[in-house]
């Protein structure tokens, strides 16, 4: 037979195309990213980001109950504080608004798997993500004693994994050590490992209210040339104990995430952000894309060997999902 007249039968049968199809999008490999913010009855749309919302707690468990029903599994908490100051002290209050978000959560909903996002730039006066020296450069190391606060707060009320943000040098090791000292040898460690200085965060700085108030973050994020530093970080955070790493942004950076899979046998998360989320969504409602773009690119990121996703679609898969 001649090859280019060759009859193509395994496309014409959609059967056939999903017993043969090599990788799948399930409800179980999502985590769902959620703001919460001080006061009563709030449910307020990002303006930038259609469909996500800032909520107060009574609104959040609102939310998680209608997540819960979706089926997916665990939820990534972003706190606003109404009190910001330049040492973050909210971020480790024992009623700050991450805190009590853990406990209502827990007490309504004890099978959701809560994630606790451990950074301070939305707890800083200034934006960046740790202690600042005099001459307007992150202190490394004092940074570290405040991320451990953070994060032993978030287990005392209930977080199930902390997730390390903020890039500083140490930190995983830093933060594993401070809960084992103080009880919590099983709460997991999720390292933001390969963050770059990215320009896709835009809309979730608007989300947090945390853009920096000066400068930028390329002292402490990654150059988003760089592909062997992005495995350099990885290692480093393995050995100081991660449980799950992470690459964030995730669409432009695929090819991370393939190499951290091949190098490295270790769960792997994929932060599909904000301005990846934004960017889809305004293409769709001008009608440049269609609505099943969404799994496509969802898709990418799975093929490319995330197990793990963190994403603002997570509620539209699963509605599709469920369907």
């Amino acid at each position: 037979m001649n090859i280019i007249n060759r009859p193509r039968r395994l496309r014409k049968n959609e059967i056939i195309r999903n017993l043969i199809k090599e990788t799948r999008l399930c409800i179980e490999d999502f985590v769902y990213p959620i703001f919460v913010r001080e006061g009563i009855n709030i449910k307020e749309e990002i303006a930038s980001m259609e469909g996500i919302y800032r909520y107060s707690i009574d609104k959040v468990l609102k939310e998680v109950e209608e997540i819960e029903k979706l089926g997916i599994k665990a939820i990534l908490l972003f706190g606003i504080p109404d009190r910001k100051d330049e040492l973050g002290t909210e971020g480790y209050a024992e009623n700050g608004i991450v805190q009590r978000t853990i406990r209502e959560i827990k007490k309504v909903f004890p099978e959701m798997y809560v994630i606790t996002d451990i950074c301070m730039c939305e707890y800083t006066s200034h934006g960046h993500c740790g202690i600042l020296l005099e001459n307007g450069y992150v202190d490394n190391d004092k940074t570290l004693e405040y991320l451990g606060k953070i994060a032993l707060s978030h287990a005392k009320a209930g977080a199930d994994m902390v997730a390390p943000s903020d890039m500083m040098d140490g930190r995983v090791r830093y933060i594993r050590n401070f809960l084992d000292d103080n009880g919590f040898e099983t709460v997991p460690i999720m390292a933001y490992s390969a963050k770059y200085a990215s320009s896709f965060y835009g809309p979730f700085r608007d989300a947090a209210d945390s853009a920096p108030t000066f400068g930028d973050r390329k002292s402490y994020q990654m150059d988003p040339a760089n592909a062997d530093e992005a495995m350099r970080e990885i290692k480093l955070d393995i050995m100081e104990g991660a449980d799950i790493v992470m690459v964030k942004p995730a669409l432009s950076y695929l090819d991370i995430i393939r190499k951290a899979k091949d190098n490295f046998n270790i769960p792997l998360a994929a932060y599909n952000v904000s301005g990846e989320y934004s960017m889809l969504k305004m293409a769709i409602k001008e009608g440049i894309l269609s609505e099943t773009v969404v799994l496509e690119s969802l898709l990418s990121i799975k093929r490319a060997g995330a197990d793990i996703i963190i994403s603002y679609f997570a509620k539209d898969v699963a509605e599709i999902l469920n369907s």
